[in-house]
């Protein structure tokens, strides 16, 4: 069976190629990152350090890889036979991938209308969808209807560290997620993939990740910021973040087992699970770059702000939230515009406003909440019983 992937970085190799390799998948990488793609074809393989107690290393072989730029004749025909199409790219490279892969389809319509599935991996929701809107951008409407009938673009959920050493080589944590919606799937022949979780809803698995791991992760980050850490790990030492941290999952949880209907048992396994991961001293992950991003990571929908709101409205506790939301007004990483622009706009403007412009929260009393907390922390007193 041959794959086709776009985006030979971490995920890529770390999580997407390692279980369609233990799938059987034939493996073609796409980028247009030139060394890499010199790197996997020179040696037909790569290897991925497992971050365990043992470092367990596992080799994907043979692979081969393109450039999807310098090479577009032999992408598409690659694309021609695909078994399966993924990708994990990033989402704003979903446009510029939707180019060959818009080619390649209209030329499949007409030479092999065999069922397949496009399943982009990315750190956002239903990128899958998003990808097929972008695709659909550059197509009459004839030739859209065309392939539809032939691929789907089943959306997923994926979780797994993946980092690189000075070589560039992958290197994970032990724990993965790869949650597909069969329901959106075309091709129902081929074997499932090894390690993935089918399932017809992804609504509870994208909000759970979201809500409570992805929030999780920030909030170390935000929280170990301010105490100087320059590693979630580290951060995660002090009993008083990892308390803060937990405090505010168990707040997301409680939105999680509201909405659907979820154990409250089960989500406190979760968050219990979830900590341990980050906890976990063979991996090395940065303050800053968790961190990154912080306008986007305070937005109305996003991680730390949504659950927030919601569970807010039906008169629920959001102490922990409002702690971390206060804390993600504190980042400023020198590498990163969005924490410069924040930082800009509190000098300017004042905490308040930039609490009201960037969250959307409009409750009056939970933007004072939140300014207090700030005002508490920026002060340099962690433990204290306001915040």
């Amino acid at each position: 069976m041959n794959a086709v992937h776009f985006g030979a970085g971490n995920i890529g190799r770390g999580l997407i190629g390692y279980l369609l390799h233990q799938t059987g998948y034939h493996i073609s990488f796409v980028d247009v990152n030139q060394p890499m793609i010199d790197r996997l074809n020179d040696n037909k393989s790569y290897t991925i350090d497992i971050l365990d107690e043992t470092r367990t290393q596992y080799t994907v072989s043979p692979v081969e890889a393109l450039n999807s730029i310098e090479q577009e004749d032999l992408v598409i025909e690659a694309l021609i036979d695909a078994d399966i199409i993924t990708t994990s790219v990033g989402v704003d490279n979903l446009s510029k991938i939707s180019h060959v892969l818009s080619k390649a389809l209209v030329q499949r319509a007409k030479q092999n209308k065999t069922k397949v599935d496009l399943i982009s991996n990315e750190n956002t929701l239903n990128a899958s969808s998003l990808l097929k809107e972008e695709i659909k951008k550059r197509l009459t409407e004839s030739e859209f209807e065309d392939i539809r009938s032939f691929v789907g673009f089943p959306n997923s959920v994926i979780d797994r560290l993946a980092l690189s050493d000075e070589d560039d080589n992958a290197q994970v944590e032990p724990y993965y997620d790869w949650i597909i919606n069969q329901s959106e799937m075309m091709n129902h022949e081929l074997p499932k993939i090894n390690g993935a979780t089918y399932v017809e809803d992804l609504t509870l698995y994208i909000e759970r990740k979201l809500y409570v791991v992805n929030m999780a992760h920030a909030a170390t980050a935000y929280l170990g910021f301010i105490e100087g850490e320059t590693t979630i790990q580290d951060a995660l030492d002090h009993p008083s973040i990892e308390s803060a941290v937990k405090a505010a999952m168990a707040e997301s949880a409680e939105y999680i087992s509201d909405t659907f209907g979820v154990a409250r048992e089960e989500m406190a396994v979760f968050i219990e699970e979830t900590l341990a991961r980050f906890k976990n001293k063979n991996v090395r992950d940065e303050v800053l770059r968790v961190g990154r991003s912080p306008i986007r990571k305070v937005g109305p929908n996003e991680r730390i702000v949504r659950p927030a709101i919601e569970l807010n409205h039906s008169g629920k506790s959001i102490e922990g939230l409002v702690k971390v939301i206060a804390a993600a007004f504190l980042f400023n990483s020198p590498v990163d515009n969005e924490a410069k622009e924040l930082q800009e706009f509190v000098e300017k403007n004042g905490i308040e406003s930039a609490v009201s412009h960037y969250t959307k929260i409009e409750n009056e009393s939970v933007v004072q909440s939140i300014c207090d907390c700030y005002a508490e922390l920026k002060k340099g007193k962690k433990e204290n019983t306001s915040c």
